[in-house]
């Protein structure tokens, strides 16, 4: 975020709480090579945020947030659920939907932002729970990837409806018993990564957040191919540790038994022959720049 271009009006500067008046200060907008090592030296996210002790979706929202390109240039659109209470504690734009329009909402705002920034990039990103993706808004997210609309979607699948009292979704797994499920979930967890790639989805990932460095590598796949291409779509487990009879510090250990190989959330990623050629290009682009960065270091030392 360029503070020439993002700031805070001057007459609000003094009521707003100190912790935003950091977060636009000291966060890493601007910076190219910004990612998510900045975490700790900046601020993406206040800390007074709304979620709970220990919650997945904090270290994922820090780990989005600073992998963004370009977040000065850049529109997410959330969705009823927990992820609309952190928006508000977040510097970067931001629309929050009614619950399970996000992506037809986008679909306008994408559009509208290319009209109105001719030859400028706008990055337009969907960021919701899986009831809002998968069961409250399917068709509206399906429609978007039928059309080709250039953004990215991502789902922080929680497995159950978290913000809710733990109501059954349809990416719930089989079997499991929740709160407000008494019975037990009795059909398989849909598979929107695989309904994504046969709907037009240029970049498909499944996977968790447990790796800060694989969450950033996504995320900027996953933009950049909805820049150039087409629907992007990353499904993120973040479990609700409240409404899964976990303490609060095991979120990460349960990441990281969901992502075995042999396990639901396993990593697995599916690229379109299209994508693949641009992630050549970017590849190669950043080797060049790497190189070029490397003889001009070495000219001024000599």
């Amino acid at each position: 975020m360029s503070l020439e271009r993002i700031k805070i009006a001057p007459e609000m500067y003094e009521i707003m709480p100190p912790e935003y008046q950091d977060l636009v200060k000291n966060a890493t907008y601007g910076n190219e090579n910004r990612g998510w090592k900045d975490i700790g030296t900046s601020k993406e996210l206040i800390e007074e945020h709304s979620l709970c002790a220990g919650c997945p979706e904090s270290m994922a929202f820090r780990y989005i947030l600073a992998s963004l390109p370009a977040p000065e240039d850049t529109v997410m659109v959330g969705s009823t659920g927990c992820t609309s209470l952190v928006f508000p504690h977040v510097g970067i734009h931001n629309i929050h939907s009614l619950f399970g329009n996000q992506n037809a909402i986008a679909t306008g705002l994408k559009r509208a932002l290319t009209v109105r920034f001719p030859g400028r990039i706008k990055d337009v990103v969907v960021l919701a729970g899986d009831g809002a993706t998968v069961d409250i808004g399917l068709d509206m997210t399906l429609q978007a990837w039928f059309r080709q609309e250039k953004f990215t979607t991502i789902c922080f699948d929680n497995e159950l409806y978290a913000n809710t009292g733990g109501q059954e979704s349809g990416l719930m797994q089989k079997g499991f018993v929740a709160k407000m499920a008494p019975v037990g979930k009795t059909f398989e967890k849909v598979r929107l990564p695989e309904i994504a790639r046969e709907s037009g989805c240029h970049y498909v990932v499944n996977c968790t957040v447990s790796k800060p460095n694989l969450i950033e590598k996504v995320i900027k796949n996953a933009i950049h191919i909805a820049r150039e291409i087409g629907p992007t779509y990353l499904q993120l487990y973040t479990p609700c540790i409240l409404e899964i009879g976990k303490n609060s510090m095991e979120g990460l250990q349960e990441m990281r038994d969901s992502e075995k190989p042999t396990e639901r959330f396993a990593y697995r990623e599916y690229i379109s022959d299209q994508a693949k050629e641009l992630l050549t290009e970017m590849a190669a682009k950043e080797k060049e720049r790497k190189a070029e960065a490397k003889r001009q270091l070495a000219s001024v030392k000599a």
